[in-house]
């Protein structure tokens, strides 16, 4: 299977005035390029189910364990054990719970008020899940022939050029400025106004629409983790996968919803974020040649 990679001449341009000189533009061609002949592994068979699995597992393993200590004594009580109790015994006709010393109110115990919580939470609970390697490796490459169909893609959310082919390779990057050009490797994309420089790039690609999506879907959050560190939520974005992180994840890594990993880290959870495959991906020459 071989598909066409694209050549991007970047021509960058500013205007001085007399206060100085104003920021640089750029504008980005993207121009047809060799044919890749893709790795077998963008032929794998389509399976939901591993995906899925392989999402919920990895999400299972990165959870936390939490709970309530144990209640050892009034010198180190958990939570609704700190109070000063006292049984009263046998044949008053009343319950036989722990009441407050002096007082007619029960505590400590799970249906009392400011009593402890009756079945909590418990840190030795173990929330990981297995997943032979096999299985974890066959939903990982049937993710990665999912970012190859247009139309998984297109269900997921993703805006794009409808013209697009994909999978979406960039092999060649050549910078014009004052008359004289320079190509490079477009993985070592140099730190000057690295993030412009990604925006103009993906917008040339035909992908500039996703990324307004997901600037625009950025909402906050519902319900409590809101005040625990996650106030805001950023719908997925594209995905940029390379052979190694250089240049390319200091531009991209600002861009809302964008995420950059590394062919040889690359996993169903990036590929298929919340178990649905079809994210949309750019990958890198280099970064399919890791594939092999």
């Amino acid at each position: 299977m071989k598909v066409k990679a694209w050549n991007l001449v970047n021509s960058v341009s500013s205007d001085e005035v007399e206060a100085g000189q104003l920021a640089e533009r750029f504008g980005v061609e993207a121009n047809s390029g060799k044919n890749v002949v893709l790795p077998p592994v963008f032929e794998e068979e389509h399976r939901v189910d591993m995906i899925r699995r392989a999402v919920q597992s990895s999400r299972a393993n990165r959870r936390q364990r939490y709970g309530q200590r144990r209640h050892i004594g009034r010198r180190h009580a958990q939570p609704g054990m700190k109070h000063s109790v006292e049984w009263w015994g046998k044949g008053r006709g009343v319950s036989r719970i722990m009441r407050i010393t002096g007082l007619r109110r029960g505590a400590e115990n799970p249906h009392t008020r400011g009593g402890r919580r009756a079945h909590g939470p418990k840190a030795e609970h173990d929330w990981s899940q297995k997943m032979n390697t096999k299985e974890r490796r066959l939903a990982r490459d049937s993710a990665i022939a999912a970012t190859a169909d247009a139309e998984l893609v297109s269900n997921r959310g993703h805006k794009f050029d409808e013209e697009l082919e994909f999978p979406i390779i960039i092999d060649e990057y050549t910078e014009e400025r004052d008359g004289e050009s320079e190509s490079m490797n477009i993985e070592e994309l140099p730190f000057t106004a690295a993030t412009r420089k990604m925006v103009a790039i993906l917008e040339a690609l035909g992908v500039g629409d996703d990324l307004v999506r997901a600037r625009a879907g950025r909402n906050i959050r519902a319900g409590k983790g809101k005040g625990r560190g996650r106030r805001f939520r950023t719908p997925k974005s594209l995905l940029l996968v390379v052979s190694e992180k250089k240049g390319l994840d200091r531009a991209a890594r600002n861009l809302p919803g964008v995420d950059v990993v590394s062919a040889a880290d690359l996993s169903a959870e990036d590929l298929a974020p919340g178990g649905d495959a079809g994210r949309l991906t750019v990958w890198t020459k280099a970064a399919i040649e890791e594939l092999r």
